[in-house]
C-alpha cells in the first residue's frame, strides 16, 4: 500500500511530507500569538545552526542558515504596527535591525560573536514576549 505519491508507508519521503502537512496545520491553526512565538522560535533555531556551521567551518550551511533567520527577522519587523505599538514598535524595530545587521556582519565576516549577540537579543525578545502572552492569558481567564 502506498500513499498519492507512490510513497512506501513509513518510508522516510512519506514520514517527512507527514511531518510538513502537521507543521502547516499546526502554522495554520496558530493563534496570532502562537505564530510569533513560533516565527522567534524559528530564527533562533536557524542562528544556533549558523552558529555551529560557523563553528564547523561549513560556509554554505551558516549562510543559508543566517539567510532563514534573517528572512524571519525582517518578517517580524514588517508586522510591526507603529500606528498601534508607537513606541514600542519604534523600539523593535530598531532592535530588528540592529539583530539583522549583526546577522550580516556574521554572514560577511563568519565570526560567530555576531551570532552569539543576535541569539541574545532575540532570546531576550522571546522570553518578554512569552512571559506578556502567558501573563495576559491568566488575565482573561481570571475574567
Amino acid at each position: 500500500m502506498s500513499d498519492q505519491k507512490g510513497d512506501k508507508p513509513g518510508s522516510k519521503k512519506s514520514m517527512k511530507a507527514g511531518y510538513q502537512k502537521y507543521k502547516n496545520t499546526s502554522v495554520q491553526s496558530a493563534s496570532k500569538e502562537k505564530l510569533l512565538l513560533m516565527l522567534y522560535e524559528g530564527a533562533l533555531r536557524f542562528m544556533k545552526l549558523a552558529i555551529k556551521a560557523c563553528d564547523e567551518n561549513n560556509i554554505a550551511e551558516r549562510g543559508q542558515n543566517i539567510g532563514r533567520a534573517y528572512d524571519i527577522i525582517l518578517e517580524l519587523n514588517n508586522t510591526l504596527d507603529h500606528n498601534v505599538g508607537g513606541e514600542i514598535s519604534q523600539n523593535l524595530e530598531q532592535l530588528y535591525m540592529f539583530i539583522t545587521d549583526q546577522l550580516t556582519q556574521a554572514n560577511i565576516t563568519g565570526d560567530r560573536k555576531y551570532l552569539d549577540s543576535a541569539v541574545k537579543i532575540t532570546t531576550t525578545l522571546y522570553q518578554g514576549w512569552k512571559e506578556a502572552i502567558e501573563k495576559l492569558k491568566k488575565e482573561e481567564t481570571s475574567k
